[in-house]
């Protein structure tokens, strides 16, 4: 089969009030006529989660939400399209953007599309009706703080030096998790909608050390 395959990175940030290190992290085989909405359940299928009654949202790299839409919470000026019905193709290689499940705890993900399209028969053995995971590390935390996986608060102990790869809520992020080359390893939707959301923005010139591996 051809390399018409996009290959999307997917690094766990922060969620539940904390950032995490190691990142926990996926890479996903995804066709561009795959729906964002498709993309987001195999991302909550790959980090194992099982409430799905939560809110989730992607924030593209020029500020355009792709959620769930709800005309009594929208934000003035902001462009908001149905993730249902908006498809990969919009997406370009080395892009990135922002996934966010669960608008309570705020899982936050930072999406990384490769620079080279993948055979998903040489990636997954077969050709999926979905976008799903070839390769993963670092366990994932659900609603604690899963072994092996250090929060910040425990990494400034280990002092392990940060820099800043996505600006979320006014925080910074820091270095993505090792490559997979290297060995690397509940609000309601009403009491959601009842806080001030934040605006979520990516670095306009995303840092190299942020985009895939070889194999993405």
């Amino acid at each position: 089969m051809a390399r018409t395959w996009l290959s999307i990175r997917v690094d766990l940030i922060e969620g539940h009030g904390e950032r995490y290190w190691p990142r926990p992290g996926r890479i996903f085989a995804a066709v561009r006529s795959h729906t964002f909405k498709q993309l987001a359940e195999a991302i909550d299928d790959a980090f194992a989660r099982w409430d799905r009654s939560h809110l989730q949202e992607f924030t593209l790299a020029n500020q355009i939400r792709l959620c769930l839409p709800d005309p009594d919470w929208e934000i003035e000026g902001e462009v908001t399209e149905d993730h249902r019905r908006v498809r990969l193709s919009r997406l370009r290689p080395g892009e990135q953007f922002v996934y966010v499940f669960d608008l309570g705890d705020d899982w936050a993900h930072l999406c990384t599309v490769g620079p080279r399209r993948i055979d998903p028969v040489e990636a997954l053995g077969i050709q999926p009706g979905k976008p799903l995971p070839y390769f993963g590390w670092v366990t994932s935390p659900t609603s604690t703080v899963a072994a092996g996986t250090e929060t910040m608060g425990n990494r400034q102990r280990h002092k392990i030096r940060s820099s800043p790869t996505i600006l979320r809520c006014g925080r910074t992020g820091g270095r993505p998790a090792s490559e997979p080359g290297e060995g690397s390893r509940h609000d309601s939707p009403a009491a959601a909608r009842s806080r001030p959301r934040p605006r979520r923005s990516l670095p306009a010139h995303p840092a190299a050390e942020a985009a895939t591996g070889s194999e993405s």
